[in-house]
């Protein structure tokens, strides 16, 4: 817990490497109370708890209640999304399909059940009822728990998603999104694919507020945080690709155009309403598309005015009051937070990495003419240096000049930067298909099982490096997890002339998947084709160059089937690899112990096959 003008304290004390992350924060708005969850798997928060440190009693994902000055935890239950009424008395939280209330005079009740996944608990102004989304699969539903009769009412259902639903200042409405996917023989830009609607509580009845034009920004997209906010004045905020690039509008329910309140050519990551009701706060790549930073605009129009400016980057912004708390990060701290008062100062201590040098931001076009973002880690040392790719996964992410917010990005810019004292060139890669570029980057055709488009970005970062005089061509290897090591493996597979080794953490490696029945036989056929094509295995003739592959088989990501099949494959055809698995683990590695062997394992193989072998 941080207090402004006080030092941070430790209010838990979690200290064995278990595996069981802490997730789902929630306080109350006096600040007295804490909610969180530990165990289970936050993206996965209804699946079975991971057991990765192989305990013989597999742990549970359990709910606790904690002051804030310390103390004994309470121990709520098994159960996630946690969220305390207004006055903080009483506690609603998710279990598995289930609604459940807490307190402290009468402890746990069940108030429903429902068919599908709950997510976006929230309670009324009124502490009266309880607003949350319902995931059915292929379509979900705004729904309502009135606590007074124990009824549960689904408002203005349909053949779509819904989503993002929000109360009225009065309480007496809702609003949310709702959307469809375009079919895959339909246009992206066809639309309206999207809308905004209203639903008046008492009656049920809907209205459409807003749709979107056919044309750019006609499919949804939103931002990393939550995406329609109601404001004091009848103002609705959400975000919009109108311009190819996401930004915040404000739409008056009463009937007007939306208007784009943080208009220029970036991206805004996520956004809030400041408690003064008017004004926006907001993380963007503002003036510098590789670094972020906090802005502020007036709902009313005026121009958007920077919170924060650093060399590093400031993000994921949320209030305490009248106190606005940012993520910073730059080349040599980690990601801590801090208050942006007009300087921002730390609220905690900060961890620091004095040697790291910030690494330089470049462009180079692709074959085909896109232009690739990436950042170079110089090597340390004289002579020709053996080279390195870092893909990053998702894909829809964007790596930075400096550390990351993501934890599983951190660790990776830090392995970079070892890579560079170790005596690698190391070129991160921001390809086509990921975010920060505006959405024609970020939709590039032919990517992914459409034909692989975004490896054109890699291939152009490997013959960049191979170019550059202090860069020996013969050792360049590449190394990314997930969709990064799809991409390694990719690399290896179709280029073992130009990559001499990878690491390829959980990456995909055969991408055929069932396609939508809007496609006839001979389009499905087709597509299959172009989906064999696009995947390692599509090109596994020709792979030649030694890799290591990493993988957790508990992974609800990629399937540690992926790793097996490639395994196969690469001994029937007599390719060197190496392995490394983790028995119980999931995707994003949730014991340190096993960050750790799995950077020490990519370290010696890369310098047994790149750095300490001889140029050919």
């Amino acid at each position: 817990m941080a207090t402004p003008g006080q030092p941070a304290r430790a209010i838990t004390a979690f200290t064995a490497d278990d595996g069981q992350q802490l997730s789902d924060l929630a306080l109350t708005r006096d600040g007295t109370t804490i909610a969180f969850v530990q165990g289970g798997d936050a993206e996965f928060a209804d699946g079975a708890a991971p057991n990765t440190a192989t305990q013989a009693t597999p742990p549970k994902q359990r709910l606790f209640v904690l002051s804030t000055a310390g103390g004994a935890t309470t121990l709520v239950g098994e159960g996630h999304s946690p969220v305390f009424t207004t006055d903080g008395a009483r506690l609603a939280y998710v279990r598995k399909g289930e609604i459940w209330l807490w307190d402290k005079a009468s402890g746990t009740q069940r108030l429903a059940s429902v068919t599908g996944a709950v997510s976006r608990l929230e309670w009324s102004p009124d502490n009266a009822r309880l607003l949350f989304v319902e995931d059915r699969g292929d379509h979900s539903f705004i729904a309502t728990l009135d606590l007074a009769d124990a009824r549960l009412r689904y408002l203005d259902p349909g053949l779509d998603n819904a989503a993002e639903p929000t109360f009225s200042p009065d309480g007496t409405q809702i609003a949310y999104i709702r959307y469809l996917d375009p079919p895959a023989d339909a246009a992206p830009d066809g639309g309206p694919y999207w809308s905004i609607r209203s639903v008046d509580i008492a009656t049920g009845s809907a209205r459409q507020l807003w749709a979107a034009p056919a044309g750019i920004g006609s499919s949804f997209y939103g931002t990393r945080g939550r995406n329609l906010f109601w404001t004091r004045d009848g103002r609705l905020l959400f975000p919009w690709e109108q311009s190819g690039w996401l930004h915040v509008y404000a739409l008056d329910p009463k009937g007007s155009a939306p208007r784009d309140l943080t208009p220029g050519t970036f991206e805004v990551e996520s956004f809030l309403p400041a408690p003064d009701g008017k004004t926006l706060v907001y993380a963007a790549n503002a003036g510098d598309l590789e670094r972020r930073h906090i802005w502020r605009v007036s709902l009313d129009g005026k121009a958007p005015k920077p919170v924060t400016q650093s060399a590093g980057s400031e993000a994921i912004p949320t209030f305490a009051g009248w106190t606005l708390a940012v993520m910073a990060t730059d080349a040599t701290h980690l990601a801590y937070p801090g208050v942006a008062n007009g300087t921002l100062a730390p609220l905690g201590p900060v961890s620091v990495v004095p040697s790291f040098t910030a690494p330089e931001t470049v462009t180079f076009p692709a074959a085909d003419g896109v232009l690739v973002h990436a950042q170079l880690f110089r090597a340390r040392g004289p002579g020709k240096h053996p080279a390195l790719i870092f893909v990053h996964g998702g894909p829809r992410r964007q790596m930075l000049p400096g550390f990351h917010t993501s934890y599983y990005y951190s660790n990776a810019y830090i392995l970079n930067q070892h890579f560079a004292r170790q005596g690698y060139d190391v070129l991160s890669v921001n390809y086509r298909s990921g975010t920060g570029y505006g959405r024609a980057f970020r939709e590039a055709p032919g990517q992914a099982r459409g034909g692989a488009s975004e490896y054109r970005d890699v291939l152009a970062a490997g013959k960049w490096l191979a170019a550059r005089p202090e860069v020996d061509p013969k050792r360049i290897g590449i190394w990314g997890g997930s969709w990064g090591g799809y991409l390694t493996a990719l690399a290896l597979a179709r280029n073992s002339d130009l990559f001499a080794a990878g690491v390829d953490f959980h990456g995909v490696h055969a991408m055929v998947r069932p396609v939508e029945k809007t496609l006839s036989p001979d389009a499905e056929t087709a597509a299959h084709a172009l989906q064999w094509q696009s995947s390692p295995m599509g090109a596994i003739n020709a792979w030649r160059s030694p890799v290591l592959i990493i993988h957790g088989d508990d992974d609800k990501n990629v399937d540690f089937a992926q790793s097996v099949l490639l395994a196969r494959a690469l001994t029937a055809r007599h390719v060197q690899f190496e392995q490394l698995v983790f028995p119980n683990e999931r995707h994003d590695f949730f014991r340190y112990a096993d960050w750790l062997a799995s950077y020490r394992a990519a370290d010696a193989f890369l310098n047994r096959t790149l750095l300490h072998k001889d140029a050919r």
